[in-house]
């Protein structure tokens, strides 16, 4: 199938074959023949098309944790796939082969909604993953993917950056059954000078996805030495998550590794990593992880009634001592994890 016969969602003509994308904050103004800022979506004659719809790139099955989501159908498989291009412009990516494609060349493989829920159930999944790269740019696919998968009775999740406008964000947030969302930093200036984007935005899509959704919610901050790690941006940070989602909303602390254009910064060493997630337990949020690096306990999920442990992860290989088949806490039946 050609890549740009698909029709877009979500944008509008402004005369003279111009079109304006209104998925994201971005706004691209759209000339005929030209690609919008995330490289997604192209001007064909006036009409708005998809790239990259139907073209899967590293479609591969991972544990539901490398998303990472602790608690959402834990021990189980995900299908995982993102395609080329990212509405951001991140300069520490961790996939920049991927989600800085400009090249204009797409995966030459066609995989449909129907086939991609299909293999997962043959494959065993739980759930189907939006991941790699950022899923707000590839909308229009893995909504048709979401709608396969709950037909077979298939989750799926999506890994984003949250920067997306508030019409395709009710209806793709709506539908989805958890989401991992990039809180970056908690300083606009970080999010304009390494993002390209507004941190204000990604704040009413946490509470967007929180508040008017039943998706499942876990947040990840990738800690980059020297521009997002002082004590005091994490403290402001964990305030917010605290006042916003609730003490129950998993925070993931990952760890940064020489990426993009960024290859010249150091690794975020284990003290930042073991301080902030020390910050954000004495502002009293439940479940903090550290991503990245190998430290046992900081892996685990412990109940926060009574301190059993529910949950031992070596790696992205999880055993449950404490956890009962509906997810309670076999000592009190208190803590619970989405599903099992």
């Amino acid at each position: 199938m050609n890549s740009h016969s698909q029709e877009a969602l979500y944008w509008h003509s402004v005369g003279n074959g111009v079109v304006q994308c209104d998925l994201c904050p971005r706004k691209c103004l759209i000339k005929p023949g030209r690609r919008g800022g995330c490289f997604g979506r192209v001007n064909v004659k006036g009409r708005l098309k998809t790239v990259s719809y139907g073209h899967a790139a590293g479609l591969a099955v991972d544990p539901i944790e490398k998303k990472p989501l602790y608690h959402f159908l834990p021990g189980t498989s995900a299908l995982s796939f993102g395609t080329p291009g990212c509405n951001m412009s991140c300069q520490f990516c961790q996939n920049w082969s991927l989600s800085h494609c400009r090249s204009g060349e797409i995966m030459p493989t066609w995989i449909s909604p129907d086939e991609i829920a299909r293999r997962a159930m043959e494959f065993g999944c739980a759930s189907v993953a939006f991941t790699y790269n950022e899923p707000t740019v590839f909308i229009e696919y893995a909504m048709d993917t979401i709608r396969a998968c709950h037909a077979l009775e298939v989750n799926t999740v999506a890994v984003t950056n949250g920067w997306i406008s508030a019409t395709p964000r009710r209806d793709f947030f709506k539908m989805i059954d958890a989401v991992n969302i990039d809180l970056k930093a908690f300083n606009p200036e970080f999010y304009r000078r390494l993002c390209g984007a507004e941190l204000d935005d990604v704040l009413d899509t946490i509470r967007f996805a929180h508040n008017e959704t039943n998706a499942w919610l876990e947040i990840t901050t990738l800690l980059i030495p020297g521009e997002n790690d002082s004590p005091e941006e994490i403290e402001k940070m964990c305030d917010w998550i605290v006042e916003n989602t609730g003490v129950d909303t998993p925070l993931h602390f990952s760890a940064f590794h020489p990426a993009g254009n960024m290859r010249n910064t150091p690794s975020t060493p284990l003290e930042t990593l073991v301080r902030a997630r020390e910050t954000a337990r004495e502002k009293g949020i439940r479940h903090v992880y550290l991503g990245n690096v190998r430290e046992c306990e900081a892996g685990r999920t412990r109940c926060h009634s009574c301190g059993e442990l529910l949950i031992d992860r070596t790696g992205y290989s999880p055993e449950f001592p404490g956890l009962d088949a509906q997810g309670f806490c076999r000592q009190c039946g208190r803590a619970w994890a989405h599903g099992r």
